[in-house]
């Protein structure tokens, strides 16, 4: 008798409430929240604005990778295994000079060792934010030749002349403005690498990979 009530209970239990015809109810969306034309979108400071255009590399925000990419991007198109008309090498660009301050002697090992150029690229970015540390305090919100100087366009101008020649074009106001072989200016790249966040590599005197 058990038995039976358990197996016919679920049975009746089924019938009963296939009785009531249940139909599923269709969702009405609100005039308001329907969507019929393209809406404005609001992107922040530090995002690209895409205007039917291919956008490369792909924007990494103002943090310091989207810095050293962006930089990488406009030195080698971020390519770590080349070496250009001038000898300079990797994906980053760096001058033998540079690299032996850097502690790097053996240029074929640094050409094709990525996770090298990467440690040689910030410790570049801590010697150079030591050697203008003065010129960061001094300059940084200043506005000179129509650009508005900040850290992170003195240090990409440092990686394309070097620290001094930065100083030069500071302390000058904008008249003493070293070009290089390409014909790129430090103030080129002030504005061009302007309001990236750099604050993640502290200045270091001397640093070595």
């Amino acid at each position: 008798m058990r038995r039976w009530i358990y197996v016919s209970c679920p049975l009746i239990v089924t019938f009963i409430f296939s009785g009531f015809g249940f139909k599923a109810q269709e969702v009405k969306v609100p005039e308001t929240l329907k969507v019929n034309e393209p809406t404005e979108v609001l992107f922040p400071k530090s995002k690209t604005y895409f205007n039917n255009v291919i956008v490369a590399p792909p924007f990494l925000g103002s943090t310091y990778i989207g810095f050293k990419e962006a930089l990488a991007f406009k030195e080698s198109q971020g390519n770590y295994f080349t070496t250009n008309t001038l000898g300079y090498l990797g994906k980053y660009q760096f001058g033998v000079g540079t690299l032996q301050l850097m502690g790097v002697y053996n240029t074929t090992r640094f050409l094709n060792d990525p996770i090298l150029q990467e440690k040689v690229f910030r410790t570049n970015i801590a010697r150079n934010k030591w050697i203008l540390r003065r010129d960061i305090q001094r300059f940084v919100g200043k506005k000179i030749g129509g650009i508005v100087v900040t850290e992170s366009g003195m240090l990409a101008a440092a990686h394309l002349a070097g620290p001094g020649n930065v100083q030069k074009y500071l302390r000058s106001y904008g008249k003493d403005n070293v070009m290089d072989a390409y014909g790129t200016t430090v103030s080129k790249y002030l504005k061009k690498f302007s309001g990236y966040d750099i604050s993640y590599v502290a200045p270091k005197r001397n640093p070595k990979v």
